[in-house]
């Protein structure tokens, strides 16, 4: 698969003038805020998506939401991407097999995204993808221990770049079975930077076995379902989950963790799970 470098005179971040108001005093002075603008997605020549997001890492992006909506089912059936980066848009041109882009024509949808916004441009409720096939575990598969999971909350605000310039943008961040954060993306959009990091996972190959999801935001079914395509086993979240959130996890067999904090999460069992188990059950002999 190849790409093409994207400019790096965008940061994610633009500078506006402001007033400061505090008290009685106001002050004139520069903010940094976070950059969002459409950004289409053309596969093989045909605009299929224009999604809200911040343009940087947009080749992750491009080949992650890729992933993400079942339009290719893996990395290798992307052969180029290239975005191309404009005053007040960007585009990301990519070039999929036939077999595809046939397949992408045949479902007839044309999103037109929002920040935060999953299912826009579906036709009905039917084409609403809510039963994920489940995600393949077997003895091999690390449990992630609740200090794993403290650790990467403690970490992941660490990484959040723009988040700390900017004070309103979402982070998608890969961990290792240890809680290590490896791997930050950020994005106006939370989908989108969850689709930045899938991205990034394909791209370099990491096995999503070996680690776990850890998102700045709430659970939503979008994000669980995202996860659930590129077999994520584990997803930790910094805010509640959604009721259609935990439903999507369960019948994935992905383990959902949220309202994570450095010394506690909350996990979400299937109704008829004991309430006395805190980790996932160990396979038998």
């Amino acid at each position: 698969m190849m790409s093409s470098p994207v400019s790096a005179d965008r940061t994610g971040s633009v500078v506006r003038n402001v007033l400061r108001h505090r008290r009685d005093e106001t002050t004139a002075a520069v903010d940094h805020v976070v950059e969002e603008c459409p950004v289409a997605l053309v596969f093989n020549g045909i605009s299929h998506a224009v999604m809200m997001a911040t343009p940087i890492d947009l080749d992750d992006f491009a080949l992650g939401f890729a992933l993400s909506e079942g339009i290719v089912e893996r990395a290798s059936d992307v052969f180029e991407i290239d975005s191309l980066l404009h005053a007040e848009s960007a585009e990301v041109h990519l070039r999929v097999s036939q077999e595809a882009f046939m397949a992408l024509k045949g479902k007839r949808r044309a999103l037109a995204g929002r920040s935060g916004c999953g299912v826009c441009g579906i036709e009905s409720i039917e084409l609403l993808d809510l039963h994920p096939a489940p995600v393949a575990s077997s003895c091999n598969t690390p449990t992630i221990a609740s200090i794993a999971v403290e650790r990467a909350s403690r970490e992941l605000r660490e990484h959040q770049h723009l988040m700390h310039e900017t004070g309103g943008i979402h982070a998608a961040a890969w961990c290792n079975v240890d809680g290590k954060v490896m791997q930050v993306f950020e994005d106006v959009g939370r989908h989108n930077a969850l689709d930045k990091l899938i991205g990034w996972l394909a791209r370099t190959r990491i096995d999503t076995v070996q680690g776990f999801v850890f998102l700045s935001s709430r659970a939503s079914y979008e994000l669980v379902r995202k996860a659930a395509r590129v077999r994520v086993h584990t997803l930790a979240t910094i805010s509640a989950p959604t009721s259609l959130a935990i439903n999507v996890a369960q019948e994935a067999g992905i383990r959902l963790l949220s309202f994570c904090r450095g010394d506690g999460f909350v996990e979400y069992l299937a109704p008829d799970a004991s309430i006395s188990r805190t980790t996932p059950q160990a396979c038998q002999p």
